[in-house]
């Protein structure tokens, strides 16, 4: 691409190409070569808007890590509707489209990346897990506090497990169907919420 010409909302641009990178070749081959080529734009373009690439990655998954704050007002706002079996099996299936898993992938592949993201975040568990996890948990608390949940339920645990159980289904290829996510999902909680009716 010829420089001086003017590129719109250039750092979507370059993030929704390193998505695509991402899930076509994988961690190993998201360079800024390869993010500047699949943009269509001169590699300065990357380097005018971040200080170095391990920047971009970290921006990227903080953009990521972002879209998690409107699942979880969704998600909470759910708290008291429905079966909280299946508004977790919808949360565990929108979370886990093919670009977290993959940026879940990319935070493990890279260890300056994930240290970068660590002094801003979370400080234990994978950035954008944790955040996920954190997300189910206050879910969790919300339903204990309405009654859906047993009132002694270990709602960090029962995240911890729902995200480490939905993370697997998902990051085996093809997503699973519903029907599994949600068999998952009931074996996890099944004992506070029996204990919550008997």
């Amino acid at each position: 691409m010829p420089t001086g010409v003017h590129i719109r909302d250039a750092r979507q641009q370059l993030f929704d190409a390193a998505e695509r990178v991402l899930l076509r070749d994988g961690p190993s081959a998201l360079t800024s070569r390869a993010v500047t080529d699949e943009a269509g734009c001169a590699k300065g373009v990357l380097h005018r808007h971040f200080a170095d690439f391990d920047a971009f990655l970290a921006e990227l998954v903080r953009d990521r890590t972002a879209r998690i704050e409107s699942q979880t007002t969704g998600l909470r706002a759910a708290a008291g509707t429905g079966t909280v079996a299946g508004n977790l099996t919808g949360a565990l299936t929108d979370l886990f489209d093919s670009v977290a898993v993959a940026i879940v992938g990319l935070v493990v592949f890279r260890d300056e990346l994930r240290s970068r993201l660590r002094r801003t975040g979370p400080a234990h568990g994978v950035p954008l897990l944790a955040e996920a996890g954190a997300m189910i948990a206050s879910y969790l608390a919300d339903e204990r506090e309405l009654g859906r949940i047993a009132a002694d339920a270990d709602v960090d645990s029962l995240a911890l497990s729902l995200i480490g159980a939905g993370h697997l289904l998902f990051a085996g290829g093809a997503s699973p169907d519903a029907g599994a996510v949600d068999k998952v999902v009931t074996a996890v909680i099944a004992d506070v919420v029996q204990r919550r009716l008997l």
